[in-house]
C-alpha cells in the first residue's frame, strides 16, 4: 500500500495515498479503532452532500462563492451522492 505524509499540529502521520482524509482523521482511526458499525451512516453523509451542494449554490448566488468553486463543490457532492466516495467517510 502506498502512503503520503500529512502534517498537523501534532506532527506527521502516514495516510493511505488513495484516501482523501488528512492527519486528524487518520489519527482518530488509529487511536479509536472505529469500525464500520460505528461509522457515520451513509444516509447522513449523503444528506450532508445535499446540504453542501445547496449551500454552494446559495452562496454563489449571493456573490460570496465563485462559480468555479460552486461547480467544484457540486461535482464532488454529486460523486458522494452517486456512492463513488462511500469509503472516504470512516468516522462517526
Amino acid at each position: 500500500m502506498k502512503y503520503r505524509i500529512e502534517k498537523d499540529t501534532m506532527g506527521e502521520v502516514k495516510v493511505p495515498a488513495d484516501k482523501y482524509w488528512g492527519a486528524q482523521t487518520e489519527r482518530s482511526r488509529n487511536n479509536f479503532k472505529i469500525g464500520p458499525s460505528a461509522s457515520m451512516p451513509l444516509e447522513i453523509v449523503h444528506g450532508f452532500a445535499y446540504l453542501k451542494k445547496a449551500a454552494a449554490y446559495a452562496n454563489c448566488e449571493l456573490g460570496v462563492l465563485t462559480e468555479a468553486k460552486r461547480n467544484l463543490i457540486a461535482t464532488v457532492c454529486d460523486e458522494i451522492l452517486a456512492g463513488k466516495l462511500d469509503d472516504q467517510f470512516p468516522l462517526v
